[in-house]
């Protein structure tokens, strides 16, 4: 479903890429964890991934569609939960996926019965027209990943999901992402819960300094490394125990 080709990014005036000649293959219908430290690229990698920002060289495809011949139709097959809430907070929950959903083509009976399922599905309907701005966090997380799955995409970018979310919102997130995952949605999701990551994800790889470190199926890994008990200790033993705080 995606395949990456040397791909790197190197912002303006910084010093290191923050992604470096990464390849990587994700297979239709996995769930796919891509787990790193603070700064390692995976915020990076999935805005590239969702022609939200150029590739300084190296390519990418996405169910056989390039950044560079098919941005347009690309942006119609994807959806992009983002770490931040992308939402208009003086707007109602409804208002906010009618408008989402319009720019995916969305409209009429269509548009209204695909809000009012995910809203009924994520236990939001009886703050259907509740703005947003009153909305916990927990709440704003489900309507964030509303907005980018109105258009059933065929694939899924997650970048920190459930991060700030309470256990309740958390569990209904991951069931439901399971659920889109089981009607044929590929999954690419970042996270720095790596007892969630071990579970959910079907194969994962670590990333650090913008390169691919290791990848494969989390059981596997913990196996391969001696002394893993769980993801964690995988992760650590790749990536040290060094703080990687920056600004």
């Amino acid at each position: 479903m995606i395949q990456i080709n040397k791909l790197s990014k190197k912002y303006k005036d910084a010093d290191f890429h923050a992604v470096s000649d990464l390849d990587l293959s994700i297979d239709e219908n996995e769930i796919f964890g891509l787990l790193g430290p603070n700064g390692a690229g995976k915020t990076t990698l999935i805005s590239m991934l969702g022609s939200l920002i150029k590739p300084s060289s190296g390519s990418f495809s996405i169910n056989g569609l390039t950044y560079k011949e098919n941005k347009n139709d690309l942006k119609q097959i994807i959806g992009i939960v983002p770490q931040e809430y992308a939402l208009y907070p003086s707007l109602t929950a409804f208002e906010n996926l009618s408008y989402f959903g319009g720019m995916y083509g969305l409209k009429g009976n269509t548009l209204k019965q695909s809000i009012g399922s995910h809203l009924e599905i994520l236990g939001l309907s009886k703050f259907t027209h509740k703005k947003i701005d009153s909305f916990s966090g927990g709440m704003k997380r489900r309507i964030n990943l509303i907005a980018s799955i109105l258009h059933r995409p065929k694939v899924l970018f997650l970048d920190e999901p459930t991060v700030g979310v309470d256990v309740q919102s958390k569990n209904v997130i991951i069931d439901h992402l399971k659920q889109l995952n089981a009607d044929g949605t590929t999954i690419i999701y970042t996270s720095h819960h790596l007892n969630e990551a071990e579970h959910f994800c079907t194969r994962i790889a670590i990333i650090d300094h913008g390169q691919l470190i290791c990848q494969g199926q989390p059981k596997k890994l913990i196996e391969q490394h001696e002394n893993a008990h769980n993801l964690e200790d995988v992760f650590l033993a790749k990536t040290g125990k060094a703080l990687r705080d920056h600004a």
